[in-house]
């Protein structure tokens, strides 16, 4: 009897772990055991259905499956463990994981997402360990990790990051490990780590760092603070630019040599009369280093309101050099207060201001703004509309109205900001101070002619 029974037992454990044996309680091709669903290498396409919801620990790694639906997990609420590393998921549905409350570690390394959201995570108020290795993540915004105040561990080497918003990972109050090497930082601000007051272990390495006054915080913070975050290793974070300083470790580099040039902007025309109807560009070019980017602005009733969709542009060559404007992301972009019928197209060139079907609604003052870490530049650009069917008379006419209100001292001329020391009637140029503990500012240092600022000696 007791033989028989042993069998019977026997039997029994064999069904339950042979794989490819489907049972009510367990998903086709899986195993299932105490508690843990082994689904890894069986070239699942999808999350699958019918596992047990009391599960806690569910592998699903090494398969094909390409996105995570908020219907995949919703009744799995005892989830404390799910590895769904090197597989080819690239879009996580928003609310995913708002039943999984009770995870601690969730693995989605080696997969195709490339961009990440607070709405992704929403739900995971316990979660320990997040793994975002590997992926084609390409920024991080603001609040990117809001809600997940016990992470303790965010590991998101090996992706391509280019650019950490200020408050990308504010609410990190208990994370004590951030790994951000081998991706595609050049530059980095003392508000990105503030939030991180547990943090223990910083890695940063094999990034293209740009050695510029805007990581002058960061070369101070590495011989004080950073001493108990970094290893020796750690402390070597290799300049790939300026030329001047490339293959040196930034720890290496001397205070003073970690300057920028701020924006010098170049607009022309500077004031323009077009018709009814027709459609205009104009270009404004910025150098400096790092290279700037290139903002314009219009002023309502004296004021300066944010850019129209679409002309929000970054310059797409180097410093100095004139640029494609780039369709910015949707997150990047500022939108306008814009007057019916008023339309604002984004066109290719340098900082490129294009107005398609002029109206009256178009005419005024607008500002063009390049900036970068050393500091800002403005120029304005005044536009008149001809609305008369006489151009010789409509001629006269238009620019009487512009020596009105041209001159920077007269009463109707927008006062757009508070422009600092100006470069010109229309230029004015300032510092940013949000730079952390930089030790001088080379804005503060005579102006020099263009040629001068590209020279060897400044670079």
């Amino acid at each position: 009897m007791a033989v028989m029974l042993v069998l019977l037992l026997s039997t029994l454990l064999v069904s339950i772990h042979t794989p490819g044996r489907a049972s009510p309680s367990c998903p086709v091709s899986c195993r299932c055991y105490s508690l843990t669903v082994e689904c890894g290498s069986t070239a699942l396409r999808d999350i699958p259905k019918h596992v047990p919801p009391s599960t806690q620990t569910i592998f699903l790694q090494d398969n094909v499956i390409g996105q995570i639906r908020r219907q995949d997990l919703i009744l799995l609420r005892h989830l404390h463990y799910l590895y769904l590393q090197n597989n080819t998921i690239s879009a996580v549905e928003p609310g995913s994981f708002q039943n999984q409350g009770q995870l601690l570690e969730l693995a989605l390394n080696g997969n195709r997402i490339h961009l990440v959201t607070a709405d992704m995570f929403h739900g995971l108020e316990h979660l320990r360990i997040l793994y975002l290795a590997g992926n084609d993540i390409t920024r991080l915004l603001d609040y990117t990790f809001r809600g997940l105040q016990r992470l303790q561990e965010l590991h998101l080497q090996h992706n391509s990051i280019d650019m950490l918003a200020d408050q990308a990972l504010a609410g990190l109050t208990s994370l004590a490990l951030l790994d951000l090497s081998r991706n595609n930082l050049h530059t980095i601000g003392p508000a990105s780590l503030r939030p991180l007051v547990s943090l223990q272990v910083l890695r940063i390495t094999d990034n293209p760092w740009r050695c510029d006054c805007a990581l002058h915080w960061l070369r101070s913070w590495i011989d004080e603070a950073g001493q108990r975050l970094l290893s020796s290793a750690e402390r070597r974070l290799v300049c790939t630019e300026p030329p001047r300083l490339s293959h040196l470790s930034l720890v290496e580099v001397p205070l003073n040599s970690l300057v920028c040039i701020p924006p010098l902007v170049q607009l022309e025309p500077r004031r323009l009369a077009v018709r009814l109807g027709e459609s205009l560009r104009v270009s404004c070019h910025a150098s400096g280093y790092p290279r700037p980017q290139v903002t314009w602005r219009k002023a309502s009733q004296g004021k300066v309101v944010l850019a129209p969709r679409g002309l929000v542009q970054e310059l797409g060559a180097g410093a100095g050099g004139v640029g494609v404007a780039e369709e910015p992301s949707e997150e990047g972009r500022v939108s306008l207060q814009k007057t019916e019928g008023e339309r604002f197209d984004p066109d290719t060139g340098s900082g490129m201001l294009f107005l398609s079907n002029v109206t009256v609604a178009h005419a005024g003052f607008y500002e063009c703004e390049a900036w970068n870490a050393g500091g800002v530049a403005r120029v304005t650009f005044q536009l008149a509309i001809n609305s008369s069917t006489s151009s010789s008379s409509s001629s006269s006419s238009i620019w009487a109205s512009w020596s009105q209100v041209s001159s920077p001292y007269s009463p109707a001329w927008p006062r757009l900001r508070n422009h600092g020391p100006a470069l010109g009637s229309d230029v004015s140029r300032e510092p940013l101070y949000a730079l952390g503990s930089m030790a001088f500012r080379l804005w503060e240092l005579p102006l020099r002619p263009p040629s001068l600022w590209a020279s060897p000696c400044w670079l």
